[in-house]
């Protein structure tokens, strides 16, 4: 009898104190048993190591503890990545959850899909409780083929919480290491190289299938403005691009990157406005897009007067 498969569940954590528990726990309680928990402490200043070193002091079996200087969330999957032993790869922020049955069953599906295809699940975003998570984004709960996948992300923003994914190890070894250079959207540029190293996503319609994105917490990586983030977030659009187009370089995957360039325009505005400048020019130079600006009620009225700029300014102020 075949043994099951080995899936290593990749845990970067930074000052995750109060969470650790409750998602180490959730790997822990998968009901696929082999799976082996692999925690990389990126140099917390509170007590998540010495829970972490707890939790595994109890499951000197299943669970490994490592840390390392603070060096970013990127490095810390990296480090993991290089431990793992699992034919199969799950991420999992040290915030974030997994429904028990999710690794058991996506490995049944993708035990009748095509060779390296990636499997993926329902997501929702929760803040106390994940019996309160709102599962919202249904256009992204279906199978996509690769190409077809990155196009919805780059013109329509479309997002597939990386806990949600789970991936063959020759998936992940073909398409690389995370870009530790990146602190804003690095998740994206990554499952973007994975998508087009893989023979497309696979989608878990079983509802027990389910990953848990804690949201709205107070100085969350995705909040971030700082001009280093958005720095990050301007240079995932060139690598997406580049790894777009050296797949696909046609009319659909042109217009796509023109859409995602006029998304970036508008997000990077007004805190990095040379920055927002340089993505308005590369969608015009990829023949222009008709996204409009994201703006609020009292935003489109100052808009109609006064430009969208000048309503994206009035907003940051008023955030203030």
């Amino acid at each position: 009898m075949t043994a099951a498969p080995l899936v290593s569940i990749l845990i970067p954590a930074f000052n995750a104190g109060p969470w650790i528990n409750a998602s180490v726990g959730s790997a822990i309680e998968q009901s696929h048993e082999r799976c082996e928990i692999i925690v990389v402490d990126d140099g917390s200043s509170d007590e998540t190591l010495a829970r972490g070193q707890k939790i595994a002091s109890r499951f000197p079996d299943r669970v490994k503890v490592m840390s390392q200087i603070n060096a970013g969330a990127a490095a810390a999957r990296n480090h993991a990545l290089r431990l793992a032993r699992g034919e199969y790869i799950q991420y999992l922020d040290a915030d974030d959850l997994l429904s028990r049955d999710k690794i058991k069953l996506q490995l049944e599906i993708l035990a009748r899909s095509p060779a390296h295809a990636l499997a993926t699940c329902r997501w929702g975003r929760f803040h106390d409780s994940p019996a309160d998570a709102r599962f919202v984004d249904d256009e992204v709960f279906r199978d996509f083929e690769p190409i077809e996948w990155i196009i919805a992300h780059a013109a329509h923003l479309k997002m597939i919480h990386p806990a949600a994914w789970l991936v063959p190890r020759e998936v992940a070894e073909r398409a690389g290491e995370w870009d530790e250079s990146l602190t804003l959207n690095d998740d994206g540029e990554y499952f973007a190289r994975v998508t087009l190293a893989s023979a497309g996503l696979r989608f878990t319609t079983d509802p027990a299938a389910a990953s848990y994105y804690r949201s709205g917490l107070s100085g969350s990586l995705s909040d971030r403005k700082s001009l280093t983030a958005l720095q990050s977030l301007h240079h995932t659009g060139e690598l997406l691009q580049s790894h777009l187009f050296a797949a696909s370089d046609r009319p659909e995957t042109r217009q796509a990157m023109a859409d995602h360039w006029q998304h970036l325009c508008y997000e990077l505005y007004p805190d990095a406005p040379i920055l927002s400048r340089d993505a308005a020019k590369r969608s015009h130079a990829l023949g222009g897009s008709t996204v409009s600006p994201p703006l609020g009620g009292r935003q489109k009225l100052v808009a109609r007067l006064f430009g969208w700029r000048a309503a994206r300014r009035w907003a940051s102020i008023i955030r203030r």
